[in-house]
């Protein structure tokens, strides 16, 4: 690729200096990596292995292999996959975010590896996600009383189903992901391009019954790292399948999403959120981009250009304004943020978030990658 970036080089030469001390702390831990707190990693808030973020270590490990060759990250994915292995064991606990959690850790290994073990994960989380399909177009997000909820994020979940079809060559998967999909489309996604967080339906009749306001601001607010899953996870459906409903409705919210940000590039967690206090997310912004670049290849080479120039301006802005360089901290992202009303859980690091970084840099930089 010409005109690779060089802030995106000095930003991948400097992840791949941080990240030996990343990963010997991360061996220290008996959990897979959630978060920072005093410079040492902590795990997930609830269930253990089951955390739904368990997977974007091992991916970030993947990439990182992938770009640069470098057998220690292949090691640490490896340790963390294993570890997933007893998530299987504690299925109370698994939900719809098994895609996150297998399809870029086991579904990465087998696709740079060709390991068995891992393409048999990965095909069994695949099941697990369909079997949460309400035949009335939708996946169960969250399990107790959430019978009839979804999710916008299960838009990335999804790429487990269209794999798997693709692997197994059974088209059900890849039906079910396009019944959620167009689910979405219908009841998600607004006529400005912004998303709905959840929606619940009636798990009976598919009625829908409310559109609270989630991780946002409020009901009809605009939660930034939504339209981050929507923009992406619609881009990947168009991708596997073909499909001009899917490639439209991504860069519908792409084209929200540029026009929102704002000058700094730095995304708010909500576009609607009161002016004070400023509060941002990361995660957002490094999601974006990913699905900007996965939407740049798919266009033409005029809505290319600035897909890839917005995913490149959010890119940067993170690699020069939020991130930290030091080994001592062993995260790279600063101002995650997982919802607007917990102040607890506001300009934090997010595993996920450094995923999707890396992710980012290196496809600027034409780098081989895995693909959702």
């Amino acid at each position: 690729m010409d005109n690779k970036p060089q802030w995106a080089q000095e930003a991948l030469e400097k992840i791949c200096r941080k990240m030996p001390a990343a990963m010997e702390k991360a061996r220290q831990c008996d959990f897979i990596p959630y978060t920072v707190s005093e410079g040492q990693w902590q795990p997930g808030p609830i269930d253990g292995i089951c955390w739904w973020t368990n997977g974007f270590w091992p991916a970030s490990m993947w990439q990182l292999y992938a770009a640069t060759g470098e057998e220690a990250y292949l090691r640490e994915a490896r340790r963390a996959e294993e570890m997933l292995d007893a998530a299987f064991a504690d299925f109370p606990h698994l939900h719809h975010d098994v895609g996150f959690m297998w399809r870029i850790s086991t579904g990465f290994d087998y696709e740079l590896t060709g390991n068995q073990t891992s393409w048999a994960r990965t095909v069994f989380a695949a099941n697990l996600l369909a079997g949460r399909f309400n035949p009335n177009g939708f996946i169960r997000a969250w399990n107790g009383e959430c019978t009839g909820w979804a999710i916008i994020d299960c838009m990335m979940n999804l790429s487990i189903l269209y794999w798997a079809s693709e692997q197994t060559r059974d088209p059900r998967f890849r039906l079910i992901a396009q019944r959620h999909a167009d689910t979405v489309i219908r009841h998600f996604i607004r006529d400005d391009g912004t998303a709905e967080h959840i929606v619940i339906f009636d798990p009976e009749t598919g009625a829908v019954l409310d559109k609270p306001g989630g991780q946002g601001y409020a009901p009809g607010s605009v939660w930034s790292r939504g339209q981050g899953w929507a923009l992406y996870g619609f881009a990947i459906a168009a991708r596997h399948t073909g499909e001009a409903r899917y490639l439209e409705t991504s860069r519908r919210v792409a084209d929200n999403f540029i026009a929102a940000v704002g000058e700094d590039w730095l995304p708010d967690c909500d576009f609607r959120q009161p002016k004070s206090p400023i509060i941002k997310d990361d995660c957002a912004g490094a999601i974006a981009a990913c699905g900007m670049l996965e939407l740049a290849e798919l266009v033409d080479e005029e809505a290319g250009r600035k897909y890839r120039d917005a995913a490149e301006k959010l890119l940067r802005a993170l690699a020069e304004q939020h991130v930290d360089w030091s080994e001592e901290y062993p995260a790279l992202l600063t101002h995650c943020t997982g919802a607007y009303h917990n102040e607890s859980d506001r300009h934090i690091a997010m595993t996920y978030g450094d995923y999707y970084f890396i992710e980012g840099v290196a496809r600027l930089l034409g780098k081989p990658v895995c693909r959702w």
